[in-house]
């Protein structure tokens, strides 16, 4: 007698996005000082018809929004936890810029957890190479 399958949200997800033939998703991920890159890189994806999600903030940029330092540490824990949102939602993740710092390798990790391919514009920065 097997188990009984457990459906994960995931699972649901991907089956609705299936269902409505939505296109692929790729979440872009990287260190904040290549956020000239990762608007290339959305430019070039969204060129090949996929939906992009990246990074909306780039606290290491003076703004009005995070110059409070508790207030922006606490922001960057939230924007951590959407980040994280966004690659659950992704069917592939996009690693961009030369250098994998401690949050981007977290990242790389719990993409390849939940099975989603990991792809870089620079190979040789992948962990797992």
């Amino acid at each position: 007698m097997s188990s009984p399958q457990v459906i994960t949200p995931a699972d649901r997800l991907a089956e609705a996005k299936k269902q409505l033939n939505f296109p692929r998703i790729v979440a872009i991920c990287g260190s904040t000082r290549f956020m000239a890159e990762m608007a290339e890189a959305d430019l070039r994806e969204t060129k090949a018809g996929r939906i992009v999600v990246k990074p909306g903030c780039d606290l290491k940029s003076p703004h009005e929004l995070w110059s409070n330092p508790v207030e922006a540490e606490a922001l960057k824990i939230r924007l951590d936890e959407l980040h994280r949102s966004k690659i659950l939602l992704a069917d592939e993740v996009l690693v961009v810029g030369d250098y994998i710092g401690d949050s981007t390798r977290a990242e790389i990790v719990y993409a390849r957890s939940l099975g989603r391919p990991v792809r870089f514009t620079h190979p040789e920065v992948d962990p797992d190479a």
